[in-house]
């Protein structure tokens, strides 16, 4: 029979039913609308949550859908939204570490991310400086033609500016009474001479030859040439005119002089510039400073003179910043043997620049040299005195310039692509792989030096060998904030309801920067040997300082909780495996140990005693500043010692600071 004639069937028993047996079929069929189909709902919603003999699951922390950063230990309200929170559960698909810091992805999910990395590691850091600049004359060149005597300018040869002179040439034509009184003097000396240098007495003799001395300076010390004091001596003739003569070569670029004017003694006739050797005045933005050292080499092109390129040195760098135009003066002293380059002229300068070891500028010309502090010109192989000026050599590694060749000036290097930055945060995603294949990517706060190009220089966080990403690390960091992970966005933490702060996240209780409190002491005492030149005592701490956090290390202190803390600590200890007993390497060495301190103590928690005072020193290493830390507020500057022990100021204080009690009966009201 069909389903049809069925149907057709039961609807013809039903209407032959009373109306009474119709109403209650009816009744039954609404309750199975309203009962039995909302079980079998609430059946689906169970199931959806645990299905009948499966484990049940644990609940890690509750969190808000619209701010994941929120992460609670029980149920409530969200604290920004006010809405309902719900459950996080301890899945087993994470990595297999537990980790809450990981995202793992298999291979065709990192495909469709379409995820790139790259490889940590050591290299030749070159970066290329290109700034303008204006040609203007040598101040050191410049020469003033003054008046030795007072007089009348009868004949000006050189009546014009722009004239190029050579030393020698005729400039004036000056009468002087003053000059032909004494060139009567002179003449007069001489007859006397002649006259007694053949007398039997001395004193006669003695007194005609200092004349005749003092007569002859005089005209020296007027201006008169050697060549016309011998004219006089062999015409014996006094001239009415005298010729005032170049003593230097250059070009005349003011003339205040005129044909006829009386002058005074020193009274200024000519402005002589010798324009073999030009200044070269560049503007340098400050965040090319750190590229930049006196006595580096600067390539500088103009457009009069297309693919010639003059070389320079930088000769002085200007301490202050153009609070207008937020640049620095740099000037550069330019070889001009051909008057090519003219003063007023714009150029285009290049500055390459090599990182070489501990930050330092490497170039080949000034590696391990000495120079003149005032003339970069002259740089010599052993300690000296300068040519030009006689003042001492300095080496040239107090400028900022590395020591060692190429073999050792290479730098911690990533592409410009891998850290995402925001604010004072780098963060950097590091690709690595579990045992089943899954790719697991940890995002990780780094240290930046400066950017070299399409490369930032690494100070801390990464180690060479290992792999960042470089393309798609905003999707990892998106799917990070997504699952309420630290992210470049939300740094690790935790909304705690107890007392209403950011706690550091973790899933076990944090570990605080307070268990290095037994090791403080001896970084401490370091930092007060720099203070004091003390190289010796200093390295004897520092190795000291390295055995105690081993020690922290390998105690049960650290927990799973604390793996940031444990790999900052391990950071520091690998920046002390080689110490040094030489005063700059330790110095350099403190600095970066205090600086990785320095990211411990913000991001663990520090409350011990006594405080620990974070002080910074803007002058330190030729300007890139230096941080280390103090148990007093009282400055002691280890990277200068004796010679600026004072300068540096707090910056920031970590822990408690011990509040002396006062005698009884004093007066002073806390």
């Amino acid at each position: 029979m069909s389903i049809q004639n069925l149907m057709n069937r039961w609807k013809n028993t039903i209407k032959s039913w009373p109306r009474r047996k119709q109403v209650v079929l009816g009744v039954v069929a609404v309750g199975m609308i309203f009962w039995i189909i909302p079980a079998l709902f609430s059946v689906k919603k169970y199931d959806r949550h645990q299905s009948a003999g499966s484990p049940e699951r644990n609940i890690k922390y509750w969190t808000c859908s619209m701010h994941p950063q929120i992460k609670l230990p029980k149920p409530g309200q969200c604290p920004i939204c006010a809405m309902d929170l719900i459950p996080v559960y301890d899945d087993s698909n994470g990595t297999d570490d537990g980790s809450t810091v990981s995202l793992s992805l298999n291979t065709a999910a990192r495909q469709l991310a379409e995820v790139q990395t790259a490889e940590v590691q050591y290299q030749t850091v070159f970066h290329e400086v290109r700034l303008v600049g204006k040609v203007d004359y040598d101040e050191t060149k410049l020469s003033y033609i003054s008046a030795w005597v007072p007089g009348r300018i009868d004949r000006l040869f050189v009546d014009f500016t722009g004239t190029q002179v050579r030393k020698g040439d005729h400039l004036t034509k000056l009468y002087s009474p003053e000059l032909i009184s004494t060139q009567e003097e002179y003449i007069q000396a001489i007859k006397n001479w002649n006259d007694t240098k053949n007398s039997e007495l001395s004193v006669m003799r003695d007194t005609a030859s200092s004349t005749l001395k003092s007569s002859r300076e005089k005209l020296r010390l007027f201006g008169i040439s050697e060549e016309q004091i011998k004219d006089i001596e062999e015409r014996k003739i006094v001239q009415e005119h005298l010729t005032i003569n170049s003593p230097v070569s250059g070009t005349v670029i003011q003339k205040n002089g005129f044909e006829g004017q009386y002058v005074q003694t020193g009274d200024r006739i000519y402005t002589i510039a010798d324009l073999s050797r030009v200044w070269v005045y560049i503007d340098a933005y400050e965040s090319d400073i750190q590229w930049l050292h006196y006595g580096q080499t600067v390539r500088v092109e103009a457009e009069a003179y297309p693919g010639e390129v003059f070389e320079g040195k930088i000769a002085f760098i200007d301490p202050f910043v153009d609070e207008k135009t937020r640049t620095i003066k740099l000037r550069v002293n330019v070889e001009n043997e051909n008057n090519q380059l003219k003063p007023g002229m714009f150029v285009r300068a290049r500055i390459k620049a090599e990182l070489g070891e501990g930050g330092k500028i490497y170039e080949k010309d000034l590696a391990g040299k000495w120079i003149c502090p005032m003339h970069p010109e002259i740089i010599k192989e052993q300690a000296g005195i300068c040519d030009v000026c006689e003042m001492n050599l300095i080496p040239t590694k107090e400028f900022g310039f590395a020591e060692q060749p190429l073999g050792s000036s290479k730098a911690l290097t990533v592409p410009a692509t891998a850290p995402l930055i925001t604010g004072k945060r780098a963060v950097i995603y590091v690709e690595t792989t579990d045992t089943k294949g899954r790719y697991l990517y940890e995002g990780r706060e780094v240290v930046l030096g400066p950017r070299a190009g399409d490369q930032y220089v690494v100070l801390s966080g990464l180690k060479e060998g290992e792999r960042v990403v470089t393309k798609g690390n905003f999707k990892i960091d998106s799917a990070m904030q997504i699952q309420a992970q630290p992210s470049m966005m939300n740094p690790a933490g935790y909304y705690s309801e107890q007392d209403n702060m950011i706690s550091p996240m973790s899933a076990t209780p944090s570990i605080s920067a307070g268990i290095l409190v037994a090791a403080m002491p001896d970084y401490l005492e370091a930092v007060k040997a720099l203070a004091h030149d003390e190289p010796h005592q200093a390295a004897q701490r520092l190795e000291q300082f390295r055995a105690q956090l081993n020690t922290v290390l390998n105690s049960n202190q650290l927990t799973g909780g604390s793996t940031g803390l444990t790999g900052n600590i391990q950071r520091v200890i690998q920046q002390m495996e080689d110490i040094s007993h030489d005063l700059e390497s330790l110095r350099l060495l403190l600095s970066k140990i205090s600086i990785l301190l320095k990211n411990i103590l913000e991001t663990h928690e520090y409350k011990e005693t006594p405080a620990l005072y974070l002080i910074f020193c803007p002058m330190a290493f030729d300007g890139k500043g230096g941080y280390w830390f103090q148990d007093s507020e009282t400055v002691a500057n280890p990277y200068y010692g004796s010679k600026m022990l004072d300068c540096g100021d707090v910056q920031k204080t970590y822990g408690r600071k011990i509040i002396k009690s006062e005698p009884k009966g004093s007066l002073h009201q806390h």
